[in-house]
């Protein structure tokens, strides 16, 4: 079952965001998790989806696998509009099950394109859920296709599909690590056959997942909020290049990729991941709040008041409070029930934009000289608007600090950035980025400072601990589909037709 995505232009039913407020912010492609062994595994995969809800809120789907058959759910929307109720999950039956949740960075809001992705192969059906970005898709797809393949997606994950399905090799497992082993870019994986659920991490780590346990039956997922969620007990991280088999007989793990350095992606410490998510054996919470001490060392703001731009901001804020000994305070508050669109959205009602999200709290910020804390800067316009509002309700001065460095890369792993050319800190300088946002101060967190917040000293710029090409430029694989298209961001990446590199199909 699938229900069919808006008729409007913008992407407000896909996001939850009206009028696409959040176009000025990054946002993680998607969430996976699998349940192996459980009576209830579809009502616990749709719980699971729910505390990754974070990661994707284009469209959510599950497929589950009974003994005899698979059977799969998938809706635009998000977890808690579709799945909910008792009859869809009466559709999924059986003791195994894995979901996901989206949003695209490659393929738009296609029915095609949700995931997991199932496909029925000579040995009996296979699912497939992914969080990451592959970036030499294209010219495998245009391999695939000049050998007959056809395909029914815009999505990358689709050509994992395809390489399992052309393998020449006989076992199933051996099959997947053979398609793994031709694939570029960032990776976690759960997928489901008759017999096994399988996890799995690239050999860089770019993208996180954890191994939980539910009363003896095993669990996947992109974060621990998940397990939290269902009462699961965390066991522990997939390590990257890893593959984890689970069975009826039990769980067994191998190593069957090239041992690489890992390049864990910085980014889930400063915003993708849940606050209340343990990554990698730290507390998101309280590395932000770290960031945010170290932001004050680095950049104090002579200041009456620290404000959060809520909520991604809040952690970050008080941590820099603290470290400066300058008092907290909502001075901005957010409407959580801005999700659907209410009224027609007219030049008029777009032109509140901001206001229908975050409203400024002006008892506590007139008069003040005033701190405003957010994770990023992405193009700017966002920014711009908080930074008006704070002044709007009396403020005396408004400096603003940015709890990570300037963003002024694309990513290419599975984060839904715009092309270089759009983030303001690719054109800008931050004496220009001051001017453009009109505060009385602007100052990003160093590389350095968020290294240290994170727990380790950045020892060699050229030899990153982290994935932080966000931030520096230093892209830890290949960019194939990049390179072969002159440096520019290919069509078939920006938009729902099949692009090819030589072509269109």
């Amino acid at each position: 079952m699938t229900r069919s995505p808006p008729d409007d232009a913008g992407r407000e039913e896909l996001t939850g965001h009206p009028f696409g407020l959040d176009d000025d912010k990054l946002h993680e492609e998607c969430g996976v998790f699998g349940v192996f062994g459980h009576q209830d595994a579809a009502a616990l995969t749709a719980l699971g989806l729910h505390a990754l809800q974070h990661r994707g809120q284009e469209a959510a789907g599950i497929v589950s696998f009974d003994g005899r058959s698979f059977h799969h759910e998938r809706h635009f929307g998000v977890v808690g509009d579709n799945f909910t109720r008792r009859a869809v999950i009466d559709r999924l039956p059986g003791d195994r099950a894995i979901g996901h949740v989206r949003y695209s960075t490659r393929g738009g809001p296609m029915e095609s394109n949700i995931q997991p992705l199932f496909a029925g192969f000579s040995g009996g059906g296979f699912a497939v859920a992914h969080n990451g970005n592959i970036t030499n898709a294209l010219a495998l797809q245009n391999t695939l296709q000049r050998r007959g393949s056809i395909f029914q997606s815009t999505s990358d994950t689709e050509v994992i599909l395809h390489l399992i399905a052309t393998s020449r090799h006989e076992r199933l497992v051996d099959r997947i690590i053979d398609a793994l082993n031709e694939i570029e870019g960032a990776w976690s994986l759960v997928c489901l056959s008759s017999k096994k659920m399988i996890g799995c991490r690239d050999p860089l780590g770019v993208r996180p997942l954890v191994l939980g346990d539910l009363d003896g039956s095993p669990i996947l997922a992109s974060e621990t909020c998940a397990l939290d969620i269902i009462g699961a007990r965390f066991v522990r991280d997939v390590e990257p290049g890893e593959m984890v088999i689970v069975t009826p007989q039990g769980i067994e793990s191998r190593r069957p990729f090239q041992a690489l350095k890992p390049r864990f992606c910085i980014f889930e410490y400063v915003y993708f991941a849940r606050p209340d998510s343990v990554v990698d054996g730290r507390g998101v919470y309280e590395v932000r709040k770290r960031i945010g001490a170290e932001l004050a060392r680095e950049a104090m703001a002579p200041a009456d008041l620290v404000v959060p731009v809520p909520d991604s901001g809040t952690p970050a804020a008080i941590g820099f409070a603290e470290a400066a000994g300058i008092p907290f305070d909502l001075g901005i508050i957010r409407n959580h029930y801005v999700g659907r669109t209410f009224i027609e959205p007219s030049d008029a009602i777009r032109h509140m934009g901001v206001k229908l999200k975050h409203n400024a709290n002006r008892d506590i910020l007139e008069g003040k000289r005033v701190v405003l804390v957010d994770d990023s800067i992405v193009r700017g316009t966002t920014s711009s608007k908080i930074v008006q509002m704070v002044r709007d309700a009396g403020a005396a001065e408004v400096h603003m600090r940015i709890a990570s460095p300037p963003t002024s890369h694309s990513c290419f792993y599975g984060v839904d950035t715009p092309e270089t050319s759009k983030l303001i800190a690719s054109r800008m300088s931050v004496e220009e980025m001051e001017d453009f946002i009109k505060v009385d101060s602007l100052r990003f967190l160093s590389i350095d400072g968020l290294y240290r917040a994170v727990g380790e000293a950045r020892r060699d710029p050229d030899i990153p601990q982290y994935c932080d090409a966000c931030f520096t430029g230093a892209y830890p694989t290949r960019l194939v589909d990049l390179e072969a298209n002159g440096g520019e961001k290919p069509e078939a990446l920006k938009s729902d037709r099949l692009t090819l590199l030589t072509g269109t199909a």
